[in-house]
């Protein structure tokens, strides 16, 4: 596989974007375009010379000569930075010199970026971004999480269909367990919003489950949970905070029980484990949904591990045919726009 890696998105590219590149052509045998400034990037590669024997890696540098911001307008940014490295990834796949990409950049110019080059597969109403969110035994995934703030039932469909094949080709999860978000488990609570959907997806031979409160997401008792992207972006977000609080709740116990303190050591390997955990860069990114190319846009924040873990990712929704697989199934379950 190809892939097309936006080395100036995020807040710490190119430094980390690139390293992230090279684990991953290490660990695997995919191509890496790294997109960017050329003489930016090249400097940035030969860094890491010495250590990753660079020359041997996959990786090839395409040259782009702007970038778009994290503060941008995206629409704005994508119709007036063109050689930006965001649409130059974008125009790749579409193209067919890429099999997907990946990108740590302005989330709103990747969708942007997504639907002005690889446009909407046919019949679907509304791309949706699919995050992980870990719970206590692994992770689950909340669509949309952001992209689309007011739905209609047939979007959300739309979004359990697609989240529900990313979970299985990618994620390797088997007959991934479909929720909807809702104020109680019956069938009668929620929103007309969260009535109507539930009932569409009840029609379907998804592996759905019925509602899902707030408090068995965490619990992972849906491995897919649907809503529209207000009440996903306030899901995650809350769940990142409530999950920072605990590791400096956690940290300030110590420091005020010195005995606690003391046995540190012997704790330590747990804590590491409940770090890595909730550490958003053990998930690498999120999948744009319903684009017609694999899309992948990582955390702002993201560091090498994570873009690592994106790339892998991307490769494996293009080996697996993600996209066919969601075209077959939004045909199945056609709706008129």
């Amino acid at each position: 596989m190809i892939i097309a890696l936006d080395a100036m998105g995020g807040d710490n590219a190119p430094a980390e974007i690139v390293k992230g590149a090279i684990f991953a052509a290490k660990s695997s045998k995919h191509k890496i375009l790294l997109v960017g400034p050329e003489r930016t990037i090249a400097e940035e590669l030969l860094k890491h010379h010495k250590k990753y024997n660079i020359a041997s890696l996959d990786i090839e540098i395409v040259n782009a000569t702007e970038v778009v911001s994290m503060s941008e307008h995206p629409a704005q940014a994508v119709r007036q930075k063109k050689d930006s490295s965001l649409v130059v990834c974008a125009k790749l796949v579409a193209e067919g010199k890429a099999d997907a990409f990946v990108t740590m950049g302005n989330t709103g110019a990747a969708m942007a970026a997504s639907l002005f080059y690889l446009k909407r597969i046919d019949g679907v109403l509304r791309p949706a971004i699919s995050t992980l969110f870990p719970t206590i035994d692994n992770f689950c995934i909340i669509a949309d999480a952001g992209a689309n703030v007011d739905c209609k039932p047939e979007n959300l469909l739309q979004f359990a269909i697609m989240a529900s094949l990313y979970c299985e080709k990618v994620l390797s999860v088997k007959k991934p367990r479909i929720g909807v978000a809702s104020i109680g488990e019956e069938d009668t609570k929620g929103n007309e919003l969260s009535l109507a959907a539930f009932g569409l997806i009840k029609k379907t031979d998804l592996n759905f489950i019925g509602n899902i409160e707030g408090k068995d997401v965490p619990k992972g008792k849906a491995d897919v949970i649907i809503c529209d992207g207000f009440v996903g972006n306030l899901l995650l977000k809350f769940g990142e905070g409530i999950a920072e609080m605990m590791l400096k709740l956690i940290k300030k116990g110590f420091k005020n029980h010195p005995i606690a303190w003391a046995s540190l050591p012997f704790l330590w390997a747990a804590l590491k484990d409940l770090r890595k955990k909730v550490d958003y860069n053990e998930f690498g990114g999120a999948p744009l949904l319903g684009v017609n190319g694999i899309c992948l846009i990582g955390h702002g924040r993201s560091e090498a591990k994570a873009v690592k873990s994106a790339v892998l990712a991307a490769a494996k929704a293009a080996e697996r045919d993600l996209i066919n697989a969601i075209k077959e199934t939004i045909a199945k379950y056609k709706i008129d726009d």
